[in-house]
C-alpha cells in the first residue's frame, strides 16, 4: 500500500523559511510527478508546485521565485522549501505523487505564518 507522509510543518513568523519533506512509502517505483498542493479553510487545493522524474518543475505564481521543489528518487522523498513566507502561505499542505497512472495524497501538514 502506498502512502506518503509529510513534514517539516511549524509555526513560522513572516519572512522565515521552512522546507517540507514527503516520503513516499509502500513499494512503488520512482514517482513520474512529486508535488505540493495546499488549502485553507473554505477553500479548494490549490497547486503549489510539482517536480517531473525528468527534471522539469513549475510553481504556483504565488510561490514562484520563493520556493524550490528537489526530489531524491533514490530515497522516494520530495522537499519544498518557501522563503519570505508570508501569513496568506498558511494552510495545510499536501504531498501527492502520480506512479504508474495512479495518483496518492499524504494526509497534510499544517504550516502557519504569523505576521
Amino acid at each position: 500500500q502506498v502512502q506518503l507522509v509529510e513534514s517539516g510543518g511549524d509555526l513560522v513568523q513572516a519572512g522565515g523559511s521552512l522546507r517540507l519533506s514527503c516520503v513516499i512509502s509502500g513499494g512503488t517505483s520512482s514517482a513520474s510527478i512529486m508535488g505540493w498542493y495546499r488549502q485553507t479553510p473554505g477553500n479548494q487545493r490549490a497547486f503549489v508546485a510539482f517536480s517531473k522524474i525528468d527534471g522539469s518543475t513549475n510553481y504556483a505564481p504565488s510561490v514562484k521565485g520563493r520556493s524550490t521543489i528537489s526530489r531524491d528518487d533514490a530515497k522516494n522523498i520530495v522537499y519544498l522549501q518557501i522563503d519570505s513566507l508570508k501569513p496568506e502561505d498558511t494552510a495545510v499542505y499536501y504531498c501527492y505523487a502520480v506512479a504508474l497512472a495512479n495518483l496518492y495524497w499524504g494526509r497534510g501538514i499544517q504550516v502557519t505564518v504569523s505576521s
